[in-house]
Formats: C-alpha cells, structure tokens, sequence
C-alpha cells in the first residue's frame, strides 16, 4: 500500500483554515458536521468517479485509479531530472572523472614496466631505466619526444634518482627517464612518495615497520621518510654516490637527502623547486666580517671612556635590550604553545569527515584545472597527460592519505632543532643545477633566481616559453640542459675518478 501525502482544508467557522495532513492526524467527524465531504462524494459519483474518501476518515482508502497512478507515477529520482534538469548518475560518485565506486589496490593499477619493493612497511611502486635495456640507436623515448642525433654518453657510471612534487607521481618524469639514462650512461629511478601514485596507503595510527628494524617508527608521509627511502634505493641500486633530481615539492627530499647524508649525494638537479628561498643580505668575506666585529667595540669603548653620559647611555640601553629579550622569549614561548595548539586543531579537524570532503572536493574541482595551469601551453595538456595524474584516484584510501600528507607536513618539527634554512642552503657545497619556465605560475620564476644566489657555485637555467613543467613541457631541452651541467661539473679526469669510486 502506497502513502500518499495530501491536504485537505475547510472554513472554520471563525473564517480561519484548518487543515490535515497524512491519516494519522484525521480525527472521526459525524457526516452532520461536515457536509462538504458529502458534498465532495456527491460531485465526483456524478462525474463517473469512485469517492476518495469512504464513510469515515479513519477508513480512508484508495480508489483503483488513485492506485494506479501512485504505482505509475515517477520516482523521486525523476522528479529531480525532470523539475531541475539534473540526471543523477555515476557521475554523483566521480572525483576528477574517476569513478570513486570502483577504487582498487595499487599494484593491479600498474605499468608493464611498474616495480613495487617494501620498506619500512610501505609498498613502493618505483620505475627503473637501464641504458641497456634498450638499442643504442633509439632516437625517441617512450613519448616519443625527439631526442638530438648530437646527444652523447656522459658516462658517469652514476644513477640518477627522481623526486616528483606534490599531487603528481613517476609518471611526471616518463618523457625524460629514459633520454637521462642515455647522457648519464647510468641507471634511473623514480619512486613515487607515499600518498601519491601507486605506492601503498597506509593508516599512521596503525602502522608498524617490521619488528627486526630497531629504529623509530616514522610517520610514512614524512619528508623524512622520503628521505630514508632515497638512501635504500642507493643501496638497491649498490651506488656509494647519486644524483638527486626533485620537482617542485621534490626537491625539498633531494635537499634534505643532502643534508641526512652529503657524502652519498655527487649533484643536485633542482626543477622549479618549491622551496622558499629567504631574504639574506649580501654575505661578506669571513675575514671583512671579523674585521668589522672587532672594529665596533674597540670604537664603541674609545668613545664611552670619552664621554660619561654616553657610558651611563650605553649600560641602560644593554639593560634595556635585556630586559626586551627577556619578554620576547616569553612571547615566542607563548607563541610556540599557540602554535602547537593550532596545528592539533587544524590536524583534528583535517582527519575528520569534514576534512576529508573537503580534501575530495578541493581534487574534483581544482585537479585537473591545476594541472593545465601547471603548463605555459595548456593546448599541449593532452587527455592521455590527465589521466596520468589522475590515475591515483583509483587507489583505495587516496583521499585519506592526502590528508594524513597535510598533516605531515604541518606537525613537522624537525626544522626547529635545526639551523635555519638559509645557513643550511649556504653550506652545500656539491654541483648544483636549477631549472625553471620563465611562465611558471605556480613557483615563480624570481624564487629560483634568490635561490640560486642562496646555494653557493650552483647554476641558473630558465627555459622560455615554459610553466612549472619543465621536464614534461620542454622535455628535449631539459635533457639538454641537464646534459652539459653534468660535463661541466665532471670533467674528464672526475668521470674516471668517480668510475673508480662507483666500481
């Protein structure tokens, strides 16, 4: 039996309505006291109609036509369609066009040519070019983007290891992976970071690395995690030295990797790199700065035994200068409390429910719109390049490993115990390469110049006419780029050198 809503209204007396809604609300009224039902049987028996209503409310039942039309009738579903317009479908379940009702584990998603290897718990899904694992000859790599017939072995015998940035994968480098195996005469890799690509998603508040490893644990989507696993895939590739190539977010991991351990990183590649680079003043020689620092109290001292008001000057201002150092300490004590109590609150809030939503709308409706802005000519963003970024969508628990990355990144602390970034940036001392698109919207241009200034000998090179992509946008002149800074940083007699250290 179907339930019909309906209304059935009458002048009160007072000239007011009163009205009824569903059954249960009807109260059992004599036919003496209402009339118009009588009235209202009466017109329709006349019109060849069955009444709605029987001798009592409380008995009410449906005529065979009224059934008929409930049974008939379109269901909710369709009034939708046909009253707004909106055909509601698979596409209600769809993240960035990917179907959310259907996600998989990774290693089903991947390539003929994907590897997945654990560590630390974590299945990572990796890509490895060997200059001998395909013709001497080959003049295209695997997207076809032509390669120069004059491009020539460096013959480091060094592998290059690759860091994609955030929100991409691997599948950002596969237009150069296997041109970079050709000039370097080494072995490539590249790793996608957890929560990104096809590497496995993992629950922090479940994870657990295997119980030999007496290390403690780290937060999987950690950038020092990333780091760790630079350092095993050296091993794995039985390398006492690499280079480091990062993009964007990326090459924060090749700088940290440095940092974690110098000795194994031979040269940096930098490709719009999304690291904040300071305001510094201009750095003097060591000796002009010590010169200078004992100048100034020799002068100060000559000049307070000179005039005594200045001396009595001079010690209330270093009182005074105490006394203010005192209260911003208690500022900056205080302000690290409210800072942390933020950063919990952001984290709750970004692991709830809510947070997770906001992290899938924020993919559907920004996804692939970033990626076309991401290029200087967005006409080259062809389907077969969104689908490779949107690829990851498909793997189960994507959207919460995007939020427990977030809350990664926001809950580091590591930096704080550390000397800041740019006395660190200035103590590099290995070749360093940076790359950028002279039309680079999303980490401008300007950036990588300061940086450039910041990391002592390193080499500057804007491509023109190219966005935040450089290795997918200008494929042919990035290898290019990247091919003479490597002669140029490893001459001849180094190569052989280094052919010894590796071998």
């Amino acid at each position: 039996m179907v339930t019909v809503p309906f209304t059935i209204s009458r002048m009160s007396s007072c000239g007011g309505v009163r009205q009824f809604g569903f059954c249960p609300q009807f109260q059992k009224f004599p036919h003496s006291k209402r009339p118009w039902l009588l009235q209202l049987k009466q017109q329709r028996w006349r019109n060849g109609n069955p009444p709605l209503i029987s001798k009592h409310v409380s008995d009410f039942k449906f005529a065979p036509k009224a059934a008929a039309a409930a049974s008939s009738s379109p269901a909710p579903a369709d009034y939708s369609e046909q009253l707004l317009g909106v055909k509601p479908g698979p596409d209600s379940q769809k993240i960035a066009g990917v179907d959310q009702e259907e996600l998989e584990d990774p290693s089903p998603l991947g390539d003929p040519d994907s590897c997945f290897c654990e560590f630390k718990g974590v299945k990572i899904h990796h890509k490895l070019c060997d200059p001998e694992s395909f013709d001497a000859d080959l003049s295209k790599d695997a997207n076809n983007t032509q390669i120069s017939e004059n491009t020539k072995r460096v013959g480091l015998g060094l592998p290059i290891i690759l860091f994609h940035g955030f929100g991409a994968s691997l599948f950002s480098w596969n237009r150069v992976m296997k041109s970079l195996a050709r000039v370097t005469g080494s072995k490539v890799l590249a790793f996608d970071r957890p929560a990104f690509g096809l590497t496995s998603r993992v629950d922090p508040s479940n994870y657990s690395p295997p119980a030999s490893e007496d290390t403690k644990p780290l937060n999987p989507y950690s950038v020092m995690f990333s780091v760790l696993a630079s350092l095993f895939f050296m091993d794995f590739l039985a390398a006492d030295k690499a280079i480091l190539m990062g993009h964007s977010a990326g090459s924060l991991v090749a700088v940290d990797t440095y940092f974690e351990a110098p000795e194994r990183v031979a040269a940096m590649v930098l490709v719009a790199p999304a690291i904040f680079a300071p305001l510094t003043p201009q750095n003097l020689p060591k000796d002009d700065q010590r010169d200078r620092n004992n100048q100034k109290p020799e002068q100060s001292e000559s000049i307070n035994r000179q005039n005594p008001i200045i001396a009595i000057f001079s010690t209330l201002s270093k009182f005074a200068k105490y006394i203010v150092q005192s209260i911003m300490q208690i500022f900056r004590s205080m302000g690290d409390m409210i800072n942390s109590l933020y950063k919990k609150a952001l984290s709750t809030f970004l692991r709830s429910a809510i947070g997770v939503l906001l992290v899938r709308w924020i993919i559907d409706k920004f996804g692939t719109a970033a990626v076309r802005n991401a290029w200087y000519d967005s006409n080259q963003v062809t389907d077969d390049v969104l689908q490779g970024y949107v690829k990851p969508l498909r793997v189960k628990g994507w959207d919460r490993a995007l939020v427990e990355y977030t809350v990664a990144m926001l809950t580091d602390n590591s930096s704080q115990s550390k000397p800041s970034l740019a006395k660190r940036l200035s103590e590099i001392s290995c070749p360093v390469l940076i790359v950028t698109g002279d039309s680079d919207r999303l980490v401008p241009p300007w950036n990588s110049q300061r940086l450039s200034k910041i990391i002592p000998g390193s080499r500057l090179e804007v491509i023109k006419n190219c966005g935040h992509l450089p290795q997918e946008e200008k494929a042919e002149e990035f290898v290019s780029i990247v091919e003479k800074f490597l002669r140029r940083a490893f001459g001849a007699s180094e190569e052989q050198q280094y052919l010894q250290a590796v071998t």
